[in-house]
């Protein structure tokens, strides 16, 4: 797996002070991403153990309030089966940061029913992550003025009271 850019001190996506990953490949190729360089699947450099190092050193400070995972696209089965690890990880060094993930797919369609039907590993995976912001950005549904996310389509959702209550729950900011 190829990432584009470390963020260490990121406020915008998620909730607090963030360390963001912005990995590379991406199939979608959305009208209008803000990122298209980041399609290609060997974009940036290789992600190594000494960046997972650099990263879980970055997240350790008490101010940071967790990681983020964007793209590119962290659910190409390239991008998360290289991260299932790191983020295995980042939840047993850090269980009280949250992770949030950001995805052109759709949770509910895609992610629980293709992906965890067609690989066992992405129940682990997600048995890892907070907050899933599915769904491709839409040019024509593009609002500035939303929160954590770039299009009305989009849905930040709860991805562990998704998993118990068998349906998807929109994340409440407390």
């Amino acid at each position: 797996m190829y990432y584009s850019v470390i963020k260490k001190c990121d406020i915008a996506d998620g909730p607090g002070v963030r360390v963001t990953l912005f990995v590379s490949g991406c199939t979608h190729h959305c009208e209008g991403c803000f990122n298209p360089e980041t399609w290609d699947f060997r974009y940036g450099q290789p992600f190594t153990e000494e960046t997972a190092d650099e990263l879980i050193k970055a997240l350790a400070p008490d101010y940071i309030a967790g990681l983020t995972l964007l793209g590119g696209e962290p659910l190409e089965y390239a991008n998360w089966t290289a991260l299932l690890p790191f983020v295995r990880e980042v939840k047993g060094r850090f269980p009280n940061k949250d992770i949030w993930c950001y995805t052109g797919y759709l949770f509910d369609r895609d992610i629980l029913d293709t992906f965890c039907e067609k690989w066992e590993e992405m129940k682990e995976f997600l048995f890892y992550l907070d907050i899933i912001v599915d769904g491709e950005f839409v040019q024509a549904k593009k609002n500035i003025s939303l929160r954590f996310r770039g299009s009305e389509n989009q849905r930040i959702i709860d991805v562990q009271a998704s998993l118990r209550q068998g349906q998807v729950m929109l994340w409440e900011e407390t």
